[in-house]
């Protein structure tokens, strides 16, 4: 089983433009990244996927794997898809560019859903953290994941699920993390199919993969990634990158 990571890097963000080629401690915060992908072993190859040729020129300077996006992409998954058509792999990781402080754990943990999938069921695994703050449960930045006792996603939500209509009953609350690992063909699929109309009125990606009957395991963890949304969050890496 061939295993390789994808590291999207858009070079445009909306809170914190170029951040992937900011400085972090001597090194861009995508070269970072990269680096700190390759450096976990989990993967066979290591590329990332850009728009941008200052992010290209960077990776490539370093002997590092970089491919340019052909067309413009709405979300990870369509970036990710387009670069990996001609690529030979079985599973495919979605790493987030801007977190350079890699979770070697839950990358793990996720690859092991496939290693235990014999029967080939599983197209997508994807992680999830429990929320336990009224605040953080009630905001619709966080996409809210639901799943069955297999821990197959039912359903991804930016509402709040379940309802909690009987409060004598107990209920955990959890947020999906936007770290995916894909078969390749789950991926290709989406790619070929048209933002589907619960994917378009919530703005969620992974309800795609649900409504063109892809199976989603999802994975617990209690980490919560650290990543350089803003100007101060960079300051916060350098600072732990010197200790």
């Amino acid at each position: 089983m061939k295993i390789i990571a994808m590291i999207p890097a858009r070079y445009n963000a909306a809170r914190f433009p170029g951040k992937l080629m900011k400085d972090l401690a001597g090194k861009s915060v995508i070269l970072r990244t990269y680096e700190a992908s390759v450096n976990t072993n989990l993967f066979d190859e290591v590329y990332v996927v850009t728009d941008s040729d200052v992010i290209f020129k960077n990776i490539a300077d370093a002997g590092g794997n970089v491919l340019m996006s052909k067309k413009e992409h709405e979300c990870g998954s369509d970036r990710i898809a387009e670069a990996v058509e001609n690529i030979d792999a079985d599973i495919v990781i979605n790493v987030q560019g801007d977190e350079p402080f890699i979770d070697e754990v839950s990358l793990s943990k996720l690859i092991d859903v496939f290693k235990k999938d014999t029967k080939k069921e599983i197209d997508l695994a994807s992680l999830k953290v429990e929320i336990t703050n009224k605040e953080d449960i009630e905001n619709t930045n966080n996409v809210k994941v639901i799943t069955d006792v297999n821990n197959l996603a039912i359903y991804f939500s930016r509402s709040v699920i379940p309802y909690h209509r009987d409060t004598n009953i107990n209920v955990k609350y959890y947020k999906h993390k936007g770290v995916y690992a894909f078969r390749k063909q789950a991926l290709i699929d989406f790619y070929n199919t048209p933002m589907t109309p619960l994917e378009a009125a919530e703005k969620i990606e992974a309800i795609r993969y649900q409504e063109i009957g892809k199976k989603i395991k999802m994975v617990e963890t209690s980490v919560e990634a650290v990543g350089i949304d803003t100007p101060e969050d960079l300051e916060k890496a350098i600072a732990f990158l010197k200790k």
